[in-house]
């Protein structure tokens, strides 16, 4: 076993099935079972019971014909001798509980030092591509706080695939097509012609930010954008209507752009609405639905047969008019994420989107082209509500009606708004206190985790001043001295990294990262504020440093994959 490169529940697992192929060979109580169930080992609730529970004999049970409890006793006793484990117990009907020695909790900060920042990573993914797209506003207005929280939670996910070993390819979807376009146009070439909001001849859907003027005055004034390949120049002809939308949504998207940079989230493909009608993929897909048997007409109108493929009614894919519905360019577009070979799709949307949702993929699987049945996969967000002072904070300073992400960055800063976005379940509405993300204390976990950080920082600057130099070898020889409970505590939570970042990527949940680094950070407080990390003693010393060390690696290798900084001073 590589113990510098293999993470404990693996080697955990290894050696139960190594236990496991013994006992199939000859007469041994597994002889004849061809596909052994997966192996599951989990962390105990409390060290009473162990370190790890593995349930594996109450799975064979039913297979061997034998009490779980048998197999159990077989299993331990046919267990390789590993100097990672002090004891394994039966509890129970049979799980086998496992108990570390210390060790192996050495073995953990040893190798977060020795791996530095690939340390927690792994190879799950296996170099598959998978596309995650995120954010995906429409460019008619500021990016308000919904999306803010929405470019959190995709690019946490996207850092956690690529930790996990995806090829993450990161797109954002520009709605830059339909009557949303049409009412941000009709609202520029308004302004542009002197008319308010308040004027009776105002658009009846257009829009009131007082940022609308700001885009006719760009435009009024010859001014240019650049955006995406793309070089804008505004003309001042607002009777031009074509250019005016073109203008504004380039120098919307532009403003988006400037937003998620401030909020250090970037995209690899932008993709746009409007390039679906333009290379005909809305009327190929159409064409590919008509030619599997799952349309039909009615009423003068195009249905896609969607309750074949779970649905709860069918759905309009063309009016009667002649118009799409809206969820036929979505079918054409994740189409064509699996034509560019994403293998995986992740799309991460408001909850409001929900009941779109079946629809796509019931005519994703209506094409039939060998798209998986659960391709895209959806992670949805609930709002958020931003409080200060005890009330809700609803108008910000650009858009007029509502708070945008910018207003929140400028007000607590990008690594706070990104860690309070995405710290519960996306799930879950979300309430935003700008006060206590604010805060210097440690009520609040952002600078609580980041002090931690800095901390440690601090506790080498002052060795370096005190004259002390740091041997990590020396540090590793020597952690078996530590043996106080605290001590023993911080290196157990250090050693979850590794899996925190599996089953976050996994379940694509990032808010259980941010969980794990506070819980980690409240580990090296207590630590800290128990034992002196400088004592006279050298190899208690060194050893402590270097528990410092491994400490100081996953704080910063966790802030990182939440897009987040690992500050040496605070």
């Amino acid at each position: 076993m590589n113990s510098q490169s293999t993470p404990l529940k693996q080697q955990l697992r290894e050696l139960i099935e190594r236990a496991m192929a013994t006992l199939t060979q000859d007469d041994g109580p597994l002889a004849g079972i061809s596909e052994l169930p997966p192996v599951q080992i989990e962390r105990t609730k409390t060290r009473e019971h162990g370190d790890f529970a593995c349930n594996v004999a109450m799975q064979l049970a039913r297979l061997a014909r034998a009490k779980p409890r048998d197999l159990a006793t077989a299993l331990v006793a046919a267990l390789p001798a590993d100097p990672l484990v002090a004891k394994v117990d039966i509890a129970g009907p049979g799980f086998i509980n496992l108990s570390l020695s210390d060790n192996a909790w050495h073995q953990q900060v040893n190798q977060a030092i020795a791996q530095g920042r690939d340390f927690g990573r792994n190879q799950n993914g296996q170099g598959v591509c998978v596309g995650v797209e995120y954010v995906s506003a429409n460019p008619t207005g500021p990016l308000h706080v919904g999306h803010g929280r929405a470019a959190a939670i995709g690019d946490t996910l996207a850092r956690l695939l690529d930790a996990a070993g995806w090829k993450v390819v990161r797109e954002f979807y520009y709605n830059d097509a339909g009557v949303q376009i049409d009412n941000l146009a009709l609202s520029v070439q308004a302004r542009g012609r002197g008319i308010d909001p308040e004027n009776p001849a105002w658009p009846a859907d257009g829009y009131r930010g007082d940022y609308i003027q700001v885009v006719a005055d760009g435009f009024a004034a010859g001014e240019t954008v650049d955006v995406d390949g793309q070089h804008l120049v505004g003309s001042g002809d607002f009777d031009d209507l074509d250019a005016v939308r073109r203008f504004a949504v380039g120098w919307l998207r532009r403003e988006q752009n400037d937003d998620l940079a401030a909020f250090g989230v970037q995209f690899d493909v932008y993709y746009l609405e409007s390039s679906l009608y333009a290379d005909g993929k809305v009327a190929e897909t159409v064409d590919a639905l008509n030619q599997s048997g799952h349309t039909y007409e009615q009423d003068g109108a195009l249905w896609l047969r969607s309750t074949d493929f779970g649905d709860d009614k069918d759905r309009v894919m063309r009016k009667s008019d002649g118009n799409y519905t809206y969820f036929v360019p979505d079918v054409a577009y994740h189409l064509s994420k699996w034509q560019r070979g994403y293998v995986r799709a992740i799309t991460e949307l408001g909850a409001d989107h929900h009941g779109s949702l079946a629809r796509v993929k019931a005519g994703l699987q209506a094409l039939e082209q060998g798209i998986p049945a659960g391709y895209p996969e959806y992670v949805l967000h609930q709002m958020v509500t931003v409080m200060r002072g005890g009330a809700e904070v609803k108008l910000g300073k650009r858009a007029g009606g509502y708070l945008t992400l910018r207003d929140l960055i400028d007000e607590v800063g990008r690594d706070a708004t990104r860690y309070f976005l995405i710290s519960r379940k996306s799930d879950s509405q979300l309430t935003f206190d700008i006060d206590l993300a604010r805060a210097q204390s440690n009520d609040n976990p952002v600078y609580y985790i980041q002090y931690a950080h800095a901390r440690i920082c601090s506790v080498f600057r002052q060795a370096a001043e005190k004259g002390i130099s740091h041997d990590p070898q020396a540090g590793q020889a020597n952690m078996s001295v530590l043996t106080d409970e605290q001590s023993l505590a911080l290196m157990i939570e250090l050693s979850r990294y590794p899996e925190a970042v599996e089953s976050a990527a996994e379940g694509l949940e990032p808010h259980t990262l941010a969980t794990y680094l506070r819980e980690l950070a409240a580990a090296f407080h207590t630590a800290y504020n128990a034992h002196p990390i400088l004592p006279a003693d050298s190899p208690e010393r060194d050893a402590r440093l270097t528990l410092c060390l491994g400490v100081k690696q996953v704080l910063a290798n966790g802030l990182d994959l939440l897009g987040m900084g690992a500050p040496e001073q605070m």
